[in-house]
């Protein structure tokens, strides 16, 4: 598999640091509110690549963070009269019920700040230990010009790079360019003691810490948005390499932007959208298909027209799957004509679906193949088939669906209410074959006021719920 690496600007085959393992982390949320779409896009994007390594043989520990000590959670803490620990208990609640919604399996570690204190101050120590960091009234300061190579994963030379991150330009500093990697405490918000007093951490030593906890001093991938390449990513990789001299992650991963009706999702500019709101009213899972309908490094477009498109993509998946289902229940035993050829089909559609997830995880094209699968799975349902051809077909369809996280919204119908639909269907099949065929109506016209559409097809009646 090859993936475009941030540091390097170009494709690169991935060689994992131990063959047959992949330890991957991913920047989660700052829970002091619920996701916003474009907080989705690279939960779904980053698990999808876990699936996709796991399906290709690898032993994945995929970690994602919840960053739960913050001055946005400070913030929301005060305004509403509640601890930060109260604010960010709800949130990542709040991001479990949105996270399942979207079809995102848990990561491997879910690690919190707060949990990874001992680590964070440790790290922070050694740096000033060796001269990288410097304290002054109590916060702890990265020099980042003594990091030679500051500035390689955002390719832009020191002189063009700016303070940018989440604190303002300190008189406490030394330099414009250095981070903060500890502050100190202000009365009323939580703090750790250290040996440079009561405080807490910046936002980038908290994600570092994370990493060599769970994972190590040097990682394969490092992935997240492209909005956090610097200055977050930028200042992981300054403080992580000289705490310990070696390589932090060899490989980076970024997605693109989200537009909203082709303009910048913004707050002030009335279009942005949680992934709630959307959720309420069109459901997880077309939001989950337009994150993968386009490569992850390309910008999207979030719009009516868009999410409908999805909608519509999607039961033309569902509807395939369904039918596979139902053509399964009424298969025969014996191999028909044209059954080995079309299982050669299948393979060749799996090769192409493969070959286009190699190719830096090209979720689009991936999914090209996959109805590529269902148009070649619908000719083979025209006819009779076999059960063995069409579990066959289901399995490789339900593999690369899973891949993807796709398919996981399936109806599940009442038992009571499929047994009174398929008693109903079976009175209609003898009503016709008894040539009555007023009671046939009258079947057909009582399922349609329960709710339910049938159609006859050569393998039986097929029914489904009315949307």
């Amino acid at each position: 598999m090859k993936i475009f690496n941030t540091l390097t600007r170009q494709k690169e085959e991935l060689i994992p640091i131990e063959e047959g393992k992949i330890k991957m982390y991913a920047c989660g949320p700052t829970v002091y509110n619920y996701i916003h779409i474009g907080n989705a896009r690279p939960i779904c994007v980053f698990d999808t690549m876990r699936r996709y390594l796991e399906f290709r043989g690898y032993d994945v520990t995929f970690v994602q963070n919840f960053t739960d000590i913050d001055d946005k959670l400070i913030n929301k803490a005060n305004d509403e009269g509640i601890t930060v620990k109260e604010v960010a208990e709800r949130y990542i609640e709040e991001y479990w019920k949105d996270a399942t919604g979207l079809g995102v399996r848990p990561a491997t570690i879910h690690p919190k700040a707060t949990e990874t204190m001992e680590e964070i101050i440790r790290i922070v120590e050694a740096l000033e230990d060796k001269g990288f960091a410097y304290a002054k009234d109590g916060d702890v300061y990265f020099r980042s010009r003594k990091f030679e190579q500051y500035g390689k994963l955002s390719h832009q030379p020191l002189e063009e790079l700016d303070a940018g991150n989440r604190i303002g330009v300190s008189d406490n500093k030394e330099d414009v360019l250095d981070f903060v990697l500890w502050k100190a405490a202000k009365p009323g918000e939580p703090s750790w003691d250290s040996r440079w007093g009561k405080g807490r951490p910046g936002w980038h030593i908290e994600c570092t810490a994370m990493i060599f906890k769970h994972l190590g001093e040097t990682i394969d991938i490092h992935c997240g948005g492209q909005d956090l390449i610097f200055p977050h990513h930028e200042n992981e990789v300054a403080q992580g390499e000289c705490c310990t001299g070696k390589d932090y992650a060899h490989y980076w991963m970024h997605n693109g932007y989200i537009n909203v009706d082709n303009k910048k999702m913004s707050k002030s500019l009335g279009n942005f959208f949680t992934v709630r709101d959307v959720a309420e009213k069109y459901g997880y899972e077309p939001i989950k298909f337009m994150m993968l309908q386009s490569h992850y490094r390309s910008p999207i477009n979030y719009s009516l027209e868009v999410i409908e498109q999805c909608k519509a993509a999607l039961e033309r998946l569902h509807t395939c799957r369904k039918n596979m289902v139902f053509a399964l229940k009424n298969a025969g035993v014996l191999q028909t004509k044209g059954e080995p050829e079309f299982r050669q089909t299948v393979l060749d559609r799996k090769n192409q679906f493969i070959a286009a997830m190699d190719d830096d995880l090209n979720t689009a094209d991936g999914i090209a193949a996959l109805f590529d699968l269902v148009r070649d799975i619908n000719i083979f349902l025209s006819e009779q088939r076999s059960k063995e051809a069409l579990t066959f077909a289901l399995e490789q369809f339900d593999a690369l669906t899973n891949v993807l996280g796709l398919l996981y919204e399936e109806e599940s119908d009442d038992s009571d209410f499929a047994a009174k639909v398929e008693e109903l269907i079976a009175k209609r099949a003898q009503a016709k074959k008894d040539r009555d065929f007023a009671a046939a109506d009258a079947i057909r016209e009582q399922l349609t006021e329960m709710g339910v559409e049938i159609k006859d097809t050569r393998q039986g009646t097929q029914w489904s719920r009315v949307k």
